[in-house]
């Protein structure tokens, strides 16, 4: 049976040229405002395309990386137009490979709709966080409302096999069963199921963990 990581893989790589056009559910404003509030040393997770690049403050450290080469190549012309400085990696948000503790913020924008694993995704996000740091997320998931929630649900096989996001995601879930704390939420889009996050490692609790 096929890695679900490689199939997800080959089809973000095959979607790369569309994913513009996809990307766009989020509004440049709403990225802008996540940006904004990003500090020190920060870590992008399922970079894509690079959207996001442009949108950065002037002389941020940004990492930015993505499990698919082909999307990187794409994000490669964004990096070169970015008021930051970007560095971009071929790597998957489930095994990093950065030492504890080395980012001050992480960038996520409609990213754990696809990830196999979420929880661990956002574990290891969690574990290269220092105690200090947030997570600065975008991200759609299963609504609140039951109508909305049964709708998605209808939806999610078809949109799995289409682009390998899923859309009935229970991503508050997610975040505190990988040990965050949610500092705040706001509501964007579609009534709750597009969502403006902040959320804590919760380091100081690993002591007793």
């Amino acid at each position: 049976m096929p890695d679900l990581s490689d199939t997800i893989r080959r089809r973000y790589d095959r979607i790369a040229p569309l994913f513009d056009k996809m990307d766009r559910m989020v509004k440049d404003k709403y990225r802008a405002e996540l940006l904004g509030q990003v500090r020190g040393e920060v870590l992008e997770v399922g970079v894509g395309t690079g959207v996001n690049l442009p949108l950065y403050p002037e002389g941020l450290h940004v990492t930015a990386i993505d499990f698919s080469p082909r999307m990187l190549r794409y994000a490669e012309e964004r990096a070169k137009k970015s008021r930051a400085r970007v560095r971009l990696l071929h790597m998957d948000v489930q095994h990093l490979q950065f030492e504890d503790d080395t980012f001050d913020s992480a960038v996520s924008t409609c990213v754990f709709c696809s990830v196999p694993d979420p929880v661990a995704g956002l574990r290891e996000i969690r574990r290269v966080l220092k105690p200090e740091g947030r997570l600065y997320m975008i991200e759609h998931m299963l609504s609140d409302h039951l109508p909305i929630a049964l709708l998605l649900h209808v939806l999610n096989p078809l949109v799995v096999r289409m682009v390998g996001a899923n859309v009935n995601r229970k991503t508050m879930e997610n975040l505190r069963l990988a040990g965050f704390s949610i500092d705040r939420v706001r509501l964007i889009g579609f009534v709750d199921v597009f969502r403006m996050i902040v959320a804590s490692p919760n380091k100081a609790d690993q002591a007793h963990e």
